[in-house]
């Protein structure tokens, strides 16, 4: 028996970096559980129980730190992760860490464990390693074949290799349509990089709803690429022509390709060797930052850049404030720090709480228009706000907002996770005293310049309501305005975007 020790009481919902996973399907390796977290941060034990029935197993999963563990908590909480097709769910566990001094009960889960950490501190010969997992490694080879279903935005190679880099080394990319697919062919420097991939990736949408990816292990050993362009590419041949981009492959592929304009840089770094974006404690959630002009979608793939600190521009300089930003990007994520430029009024910094929230609000807010103007946001240069010294003029243009009680997601556990939505005309509101009346809120909404088109309670909750306004940028104006609007008796509003409409 494992002897374990909880440290005092906690509730479910205290963030820890051990997590309990239930409902795991009869079958399933440790290797696959420790897929789950391997996008997060360094696995650093596992412990894999028989559930109450038979047929399911459950799992504790515990990650280095606390920050790996709430991102993983965090990016699962609104996706499920499914493993052999059924969905296993994730939570907190009450123990802060894991004891398993017994490791004779445990063999396979500790093999896989030492095979992740060596492939996490890039290792290739570590396939032994994880043979104690069944011999499931040696059957297959460092190619993967990956189809994109429902191909709504376009998937450029550059953002399969961000993607897959964040499992080990890609050495070569080959991208084609056949059958009316999407296809890639993908080739890691070892075997058990494409395996991690395969079982963390396989499923997974790009963005919310498309661009799924499906990925299998192909029967051929080694790519062979002529050309470095936009559809393949040698990251360990920086020499290769960019070619006609007519034919790029050997014959046994022989897909003709039409000619792109865009040329991507070829990567100029050591051979064989991805650029060092790692995935950063705390990034769980966003779009990868080659796409977010190419395509609004919300980029649902672990691993992302990680800056918290945002640039706003194209402001309008005589609407906005520290205030506004701070109610307005708070809708996807907690705002930490906000400045206005002193010199140039139409450009700020916002600094959220993680990459992934930063990520989360450019995919929502940039080209959102704010004040007669399009707004612009992007990663700043800047990795975080410094506050003004003592005695230096500021005017009231940086705040710190990271003690605020408005954070909507200072709560791993809350809804809010689970209703994060686009900018919209249609408003939810939600903590309605019972005295106000649906004249007392579209009289508040109209004293704020909007004008109302519809308006309903919720039949089963009457604290809560939608509310549908002009048009977008009206619905942006009220709730900056009217987000925790006090009705007295401390009741406040609390307003969100919604995906409904009256």
């Amino acid at each position: 028996n494992e002897k374990k020790k909880s440290k005092g009481s906690r509730s479910p919902c205290s963030p820890s970096r051990v997590l309990h996973i239930r409902q795991i399907p009869s079958g399933v390796t440790g290797a696959e559980v420790i897929s789950l977290g391997l996008p997060f941060g360094k696995v650093t034990n596992l412990l894999m129980l028989r559930g109450k029935a038979m047929y399911w197993l459950q799992a504790f999963l515990e990650m280095a730190s606390v920050d790996a563990a709430v991102s993983m908590v965090n990016y699962y909480s609104p996706t499920t992760p499914l493993i052999h097709n059924q969905p296993v769910y994730i939570q907190y566990s009450n123990y802060k860490e894991l004891r398993t001094d017994n490791q004779h009960n445990q063999p396979r889960p500790q093999a896989a464990l030492q095979g992740v950490n060596a492939v996490q501190h890039g290792n290739p010969g570590i396939t032994s390693a994880l043979a104690a997992e069944g011999g499931v490694l040696p059957s297959h080879g460092s190619v993967l074949r990956i189809i994109v279903e429902n191909v709504f935005y376009p998937v450029t190679l550059d953002m399969l290799y961000q993607i897959f880099s964040k499992f080990g080394f890609v050495l070569k990319i080959v991208m084609f349509h056949k059958n009316n697919q999407f296809q890639a062919l993908l080739q890691y420097a070892d075997a058990t990089n494409a395996y991690y991939a395969k079982m963390s990736l396989d499923g997974h949408s790009v963005y919310n709803g498309c661009c799924t990816l499906r990925i299998d292990f192909s029967k051929l050993t080694n790519l062979t690429v002529k050309y470095n362009n936009d559809k393949s590419r040698d990251f360990t041949r920086i020499d290769l022509p960019f070619g006609d981009g007519q034919r790029t492959v050997e014959t046994s592929l022989s897909t003709p390709f039409a000619t792109q304009n865009t040329i991507f840089p070829s990567y100029t770094g050591p051979p064989g060797f991805a650029p060092a974006l790692g995935f950063p404690q705390g990034a769980a959630l966003g779009s990868l930052t080659v796409t977010t002009s190419a395509a609004p979608g919300h980029m649902t793939i672990p691993g992302i850049p990680a800056n918290s600190v945002l640039l706003v521009s194209n402001l309008n300089p005589e609407a906005i404030t520290p205030y506004g930003l701070f109610i307005l990007f708070g809708v996807y994520g907690d705002v930490h720090r906000v400045k206005i430029m002193f010199k140039k009024r139409g450009i700020a910094l916002v600094q959220m709480a993680d990459a992934s929230q930063a990520q989360l609000a450019i995919n929502y807010l940039n080209g959102q228009k704010l004040y007669g103007r399009v707004m612009h946001a992007t990663l700043s240069k800047y990795q975080t706000i410094q506050l003004p010294r003592e005695g230096q003029e500021d005017k009231g243009l940086t705040k710190d907002y990271s003690n605020s009680p408005l954070h909507r997601f200072k709560n791993p556990c809350s809804k809010n996770f689970q209703n994060i939505f686009p900018p919209s005309a249609t408003l939810h509101l939600s903590n309605i005293p019972p005295s106000v009346t649906v004249d007392d809120l579209k009289n508040l909404f109209t004293s704020k310049g909007s004008t109302v088109k519809g308006f309903k309670f919720f039949q089963k909750d009457c604290k809560m309501a939608l509310i549908q306004l002009g048009s977008v940028e009206e619905a942006v104006h009220a709730l900056i305005e009217l987000h925790n609007h006090d009705f007295g008796e401390n009741q406040h509003l609390r307003v969100s975007f919604s995906k409904s409409t009256i």
